[in-house]
C-alpha cells in the first residue's frame, strides 16, 4: 500500500507523515489491497473553492473532496490499484474545527478518513448510508487512537 501525501500550500507549516501514517492505517483497516495507491493533497482556501465550483457546482470552498478513479480494479502484475485523491483544506478544517470546539488534529483526522472511506464505497447521500459512514468514521478514528 503506498499512501503519497502532497502539499499546494506554501510554507506547509503540518506533518505530512501524520496524513500518510492515517491513511495507510485507514487503507489497512478497511482491508485495501497491498498494491492500492491513494493521494493525499493539501490546498488552500481559493484551490478548494476552485475544485469545489468546477466539480460540484457549489461555490466557496468545502473542507474535503474525494475524486475516485474510473476504473480502480488490478491492472495486472505489479500495477498499483489507483484509489483515487482526497483533497484537503487545512483552512476549512481549522476555522470548522474551532466552530466545533475540536482540536485541529482531530478535524484533519477525521476529514481524511471521511474522503479514505467514500473512495473505498462509502457515500452519505442517504440518511441510512450517512449513519453507516459516519459509524465507520468513528471505528476507524478510535481504533487510531488506541494504536
Amino acid at each position: 500500500m503506498q499512501v503519497s501525501v502532497s502539499s499546494h500550500r506554501e510554507p506547509e507549516p503540518l506533518s505530512l507523515d501524520a496524513f500518510e501514517r492515517l491513511g495507510l492505517f485507514v487503507l489497512r483497516l478497511e482491508d485495501a489491497p497491498e498494491e492500492a495507491e491513494l493521494s493525499v493533497a493539501l490546498v488552500d482556501v481559493e484551490e478548494m473553492a476552485h475544485l469545489n465550483e468546477q466539480y460540484r457546482g457549489i461555490q466557496g470552498p468545502t473542507d474535503v473532496l474525494s475524486f475516485g478513479c474510473d476504473d480502480p480494479c488490478p491492472t495486472g502484475g505489479d500495477e498499483p490499484i489507483l484509489l483515487g485523491d482526497v483533497i484537503i483544506s487545512p483552512d476549512v478544517a481549522i476555522k470548522q474545527a474551532a466552530e466545533l470546539g475540536t482540536t485541529i488534529e482531530a478535524e484533519l483526522n477525521l476529514l481524511l478518513v471521511h474522503g479514505c472511506l467514500h473512495l473505498l464505497g462509502y457515500d452519505h447521500e442517504s440518511d441510512e448510508d450517512a449513519a453507516v459512514m459516519q459509524s465507520r468514521e468513528q471505528v476507524v478514528l478510535d481504533a487510531y487512537a488506541a494504536e
